[in-house]
């Protein structure tokens, strides 16, 4: 079973090692002591701890929608000409471009400094394993 460090998990959900910590020390997310006393969390509850965290992020009123990945992060650029726009966003270390209508972006109120949502819903998503814990 796989298994992952407080460190680990917090680079994984991109929050810091405090915020994980609290989380196990309220019991939010289970985690059991290794043989030299550090905190671990399994794989299993680590993936069901997301999806909780996932399902219980509408709030009355947000609206609905079939896309299911979601990145929020810091607009790092905006680049406009007549009809389109190019929009860069840093969520964590991923960074993310889009492009869109000019006037979309302009609605959008996009600019460097924004926090923005990237909304990603794709027919062919590659998925890859096997990289060394950071």
């Amino acid at each position: 079973m796989t298994t992952f460090r407080i460190s680990e998990v917090a680079a994984l959900l991109g929050v810091s090692a405090d915020t994980v910590r609290r989380w196990v020390d309220t019991g939010r997310l289970t985690a059991i002591r290794e043989e030299h006393g550090h905190r671990i969390v399994s794989g299993p509850d680590l993936a069901a701890f997301v999806r909780a965290q996932a399902r219980a992020g509408g709030e009355p009123g947000s609206r609905f929608s079939s896309a299911r990945n979601r990145i929020r992060g810091i607009v790092t650029d905006v680049v406009r000409d007549g009809v389109m726009a190019q929009v860069e966003i840093q969520a964590g270390p991923f960074r993310v471009v889009s492009l869109m209508s000019r006037e979309a972006a302009d609605e959008l109120g996009l600019e460097v400094g924004v926090v923005a949502e990237a909304v990603i819903k794709s027919t062919n998503v590659v998925v890859e394993a096997g990289f060394e814990s950071p």
